[in-house]
């Protein structure tokens, strides 16, 4: 189980490692498995809930998310009834000895559904899978447009715990050069809106590494986030990705991760300072915010179901989803081909990655690592049978650059700065192998 060294003395900035395997190493499953089967020995009391709405009302520039802006009304409409239609066929695949842990809505945008069509989402979430809405942490994404007090009130009343909102810039310069038309005072109406909805948290997204952005700029922005006393921040460093609309763009590589780098830093500090606790390169945390309340999930343990067309799922070995796209004519054709489907076909798996022994102990290590608290290595000897450097002894190369201590499990703090470099390093030969080997549709 070894990897090359390829990529620790480079950018700091190659990959964010979200999910493994990423889905362009995803191929078509033939024969087509039924979910039943794929299910059939998996643990199902705790399992994540995940629902996609791949609507937005305007595509930003740094976006390589699965989404449309701006469809149309009818659209929407069949996506909700087909949206129904699998997540019938889901539920009874899984059975009713299933369970939800925890749930989400993202996308795309589940806020640019109107009040009345987030209500049905809500209706399909619960009385056809079965899952306790409310019951179990519920987070919802939304925008500053979509983020008004009728939809909000929708989401309250339904138990959500957890609004998130991508900001990215209160500076309205920034946000139009990274593609994101807005107003700051559209973004603090959004953000006034979902305090009076009183749902317990609030999560702010920004992104440094902005055209024009600087130290005094950042500090702006981070300021003004601060003032909401949001229970959650995200920070993302901005990427520029093939076929998004910043894609054109160039940059001088060195200076520009010089740049983010030292935005990372100061926002680490100046978070710290604010009394967050920083969880992951990107997840702070207000630190006299609890946990969570409910049933327990683990993600590098625990089963994933996704609905919708743009939505993964995780058994233990099994990694499936429909087919992935980023550009607008390939987002259409796969939405298109989605509401085109007989309700037989939401029985199967369509698209998917098999892990072996090898990856399932390989994305168990990286969903741990890459957190502050990392890797728990009883946790791994008694989900393994082994210590976790028998199989990747090369983690003491992190330790030799001083990214990371106790044998390479748990990465330091220049370590979790460029945890973007550590996932793809981490990456195996088999499934850096697909994902170059992916050809869009």
């Amino acid at each position: 189980m070894t990897s090359t060294d390829t990529g620790l003395g480079g950018s700091p900035y190659q990959q964010y490692l979200y999910a493994y395997p990423h889905k362009t190493s995803y191929r078509p499953l033939r024969p087509r498995p039924l979910l039943a089967d794929v299910w059939r020995a998996e643990a199902r009391d705790a399992l994540f809930l995940y629902v996609h709405v791949p609507f937005c009302e305007m595509r930003c520039g740094f976006c390589n998310l699965f989404t449309r802006a701006n469809a149309p009304a009818e659209q929407v409409t069949g996506y909700l009834r087909q949206l129904r239609r699998q997540a019938e066929q889901v539920a009874d695949a899984l059975g009713a000895d299933a369970g939800y842990a925890r749930a989400a809505f993202g996308g795309g945008t589940p806020t640019y559904l109107t009040a009345d069509e987030l209500a049905e989402l809500f209706d399909i979430a619960t009385t056809t899978t079965g899952a306790r809405l409310p019951g179990v942490p519920l987070s919802v994404e939304t925008s500053p447009a979509t983020a008004t007090p009728d939809r909000l009130a929708v989401l309250a009343a339904h138990g959500t715990t957890r609004v998130s909102i991508g900001v990215q810039s209160f500076l309205d310069a920034e946000a139009r050069a990274a593609g994101r038309p807005q107003r700051r005072t559209e973004v603090e109406a959004a953000l006034g809106a979902i305090r009076d909805a009183r749902i317990p948290v609030l999560n702010i997204d920004l992104i440094y590494g902005i055209d024009g952005q600087t130290a005094d700029t950042w500090r702006e922005s981070l300021d003004a986030a601060l003032a909401w006393r949001p229970e959650e921040l995200y920070l993302y460093p901005l990427y520029v990705r093939p076929l998004t609309g910043l894609g054109r763009r160039a940059h001088h590589r060195a200076e520009w991760d010089a740049q983010r780098l030292a935005l990372y830093e100061q926002a680490v500090e100046a978070l710290d300072a604010a009394g967050y606790r920083q969880e992951s390169m990107r997840q702070f945390r207000r630190a006299d915010v609890p946990p969570p309340d409910g049933p327990d999930y683990c993600c590098q343990d625990d089963g994933m179901v996704g609905l919708g067309c743009g939505a993964r799922s995780y058994t233990t070995s099994l990694h499936y989803s429909f087919d992935y796209a980023v550009s607008v004519t390939e987002v259409r054709a796969v939405l298109d081909d989605y509401l085109a489907r007989p309700a037989d076909d939401f029985r199967h798996a369509e698209f998917g990655f098999t892990l072996d022994g090898a990856e399932q102990r390989r994305r168990w290590l990286l969903k741990s690592l890459l957190r502050v608290d990392g890797v728990d290595p009883a946790a791994y000897r008694a989900r393994f049978g082994r210590p976790p450097g028998d199989d990747f002894p090369e983690l003491g190369r992190l330790v030799d650059r001083g990214w990371a201590t106790d044998g390479g499990l748990r990465l330091t703090p220049a370590g979790l700065a460029r945890s973007d470099a550590v996932g793809p390093w981490l990456t195996s030969a088999r499934v850096r192998d697909a994902m170059t080997g992916y050809v869009p549709r």
